[in-house]
């Protein structure tokens, strides 16, 4: 079975991490998020970025880790936000009731 990877580049500002994801987010990669983040958390920067804007798929198994993520981030006094989520993620996001949960940017970076 042909099926995109996942690659998670990861770039530190002063304030933020930004994660840079390309490829799909499924039961197979989703742990591979969760172990750089985890990573990320050890020294917590105020912001995480997940940048989606190459991400392909997500399946529930991706949207319960977003999840997870968004509160291990929260109780280690940072805040991770999705950035360029496409409009099939939006959508989803919308009909199970997640984007709620989850601090969207989708605002386009000047600079």
């Amino acid at each position: 079975m042909d099926r995109a990877e996942l690659s998670i580049t990861l770039h530190r500002t002063g304030d933020e991490a930004v994660l840079r994801l390309v490829g799909e987010i499924d039961m197979l990669s989703a742990a591979q998020l969760s172990t750089v983040v985890n990573e990320v958390l050890a020294e917590p920067p105020p912001r995480i970025i997940l940048d989606l804007g190459g991400v392909t798929f997500c399946d529930s198994q991706g949207l319960g880790t977003l999840v997870v993520l968004s509160r291990k981030a929260s109780h280690a006094q940072s805040l991770l936000m999705l950035a360029n989520v496409g409009d099939f993620l939006l959508r989803v996001l919308d009909i199970t009731g997640l984007r709620s949960a989850l601090m969207i940017r989708n605002d386009q970076p000047t600079g």
